[in-house]
């Protein structure tokens, strides 16, 4: 059983500090840091620009992918009037946030543990790589389709052992799903821990039940409140009882949630 955040939520007003220079439909915003020096890697935050309208009324959840004394990172992908507005904040502006909300991944500290990211699910992992205490029993297997530049891949493989395939086609899967696969049986003893799209982690969830090895899985679901009072972004856990992903989740061990 995973441990589950159970502390408080605050909404907080901090200052939007920066982006990456290069425009893109990937996107590295810094915050401030209102205080959340205990967050978990796994864990995730709401997030609003303080200007919106009622045009749009939630705010949107993103993966924290790192923390440091003075700010907060999230990695996000362009991808509507959400993701639009947020990639445009410009410095000094107020952002509404919330959290740090749900649960985090396991982070043993002398367990061979195999992180495997597809596409966005990189997102999470920057932040457990630096705040693991061994972070060289950690190797990282990251499986994208646009180009490795867009993503932070760089500063996380100088830190821990690291590959990355593309997927320049659909022919391309069989042997991708082949190299997670052998991936995951080499670190049978230790811990395999997952994030990105649903077909991604249904392929390390079936592996991991069937060669019986201790995997959590993250998901990624549209969330509207983040507390788990609004309903929608519930899921089906192992006993297919419905959990709210926001509260219970996004991070389950993988024989604990239907995907």
């Amino acid at each position: 059983m995973l441990e589950r955040n159970c502390r408080e939520v605050k909404v907080r007003e901090v200052r939007f500090l920066g982006t990456w220079d290069e425009p893109s439909d990937f996107v590295e915003l810094t915050l401030e840091n209102p205080g959340w020096d205990s967050y978990r890697p796994g864990q995730f935050a709401m997030l609003r620009a303080k200007r919106w309208g009622l045009e749009l009324p939630w705010g949107r959840p993103f993966s924290i992918s790192r923390v440091d004394a003075e700010s907060l990172t999230f990695f996000i992908q362009v991808v509507g009037r959400g993701t639009t507005r947020l990639s445009r904040l410009t410095a000094g502006e107020d952002v509404i946030i919330w959290g740090p909300l749900g649960n985090g991944f396991s982070a043993p500290a002398d367990t061979p543990t195999l992180l495997l990211a597809g596409g966005m699910g990189i997102a999470p992992f920057r932040g457990y790589i630096e705040k693991h205490p061994t972070p060289k029993a950690l190797h990282l297997l990251f499986a994208h389709r646009p180009a490795l530049d867009f993503y932070p891949y760089l500063a996380m493989s100088e830190k821990v052992g690291a590959e990355a395939i593309q997927e320049h086609s659909s022919d391309d899967l069989p042997g991708i799903i082949a190299r997670i696969e052998a991936a995951m049986e080499e670190y049978s003893g230790g811990l395999v821990l997952a994030c990105g799209p649903t077909p991604f982690l249904r392929t390390v969830q079936a592996h991991a039940l069937k060669k019986n090895i201790r995997a959590e899985v993250s998901l990624e679901k549209t969330m509207a409140c983040g507390v788990g009072a609004c309903l929608g972004c519930v899921c089906k856990d192992g006993q297919g009882k419905h959990v709210q992903v926001c509260a219970r989740g996004p991070v389950f061990a993988a024989a604990d949630v239907q995907l």
